[in-house]
């Protein structure tokens, strides 16, 4: 049986300002004990950034994480869910476009994350992905 995306969402995302250098960006995510962020201009959502991205965009490109800002390297054509569509929406979003994170929004505003690891715990609490995800986070 389906459920709604609200009731597996991680609520309240981190965002973050475009303009915040990708050290400051990563810090957060440190932190917050995440791996992505929203990236935002007042309450317009800009991008979602994650750790991969950092190292594929910013370290393995040779780029200085100081100067650099999370703004330039952001995914910025995003796809999204409501916290009213099914999770089945979600998997198929994520199976069509090949993403591992979907923003939730609502009236344009962000309201949570869905990763594949909350649809895998969700569908299949006994699965290998659930068992990882349930797992607390390396630091």
């Amino acid at each position: 049986m389906s459920r709604k995306i609200k009731e597996i969402t991680t609520p309240n995302p981190v965002t973050v300002p475009e303009l915040i250098s990708v050290r400051d960006a990563a810090r957060w995510m440190r932190d917050a004990a995440i791996g992505d962020v929203l990236v935002a201009d007042g309450d317009r959502l800009l991008g979602l950034v994650t750790d991969r991205d950092l190292v594929v965009r910013v370290l393995a490109a040779g780029k200085d994480p100081d100067s650099t800002r999370i703004g330039e390297v952001c995914s910025t054509e995003l796809i999204s869910v409501s916290s009213d569509d099914d999770t089945g929406r979600a998997a198929d979003l994520m199976r069509r476009h090949a993403l591992r994170r979907l923003p939730v929004l609502d009236d344009g505003r962000a309201v949570g994350i869905v990763s594949l690891g909350d649809l895998a715990t969700a569908r299949d609490l006994e699965s290998a992905l659930a068992d990882i995800s349930a797992a607390d986070p390396n630091t």
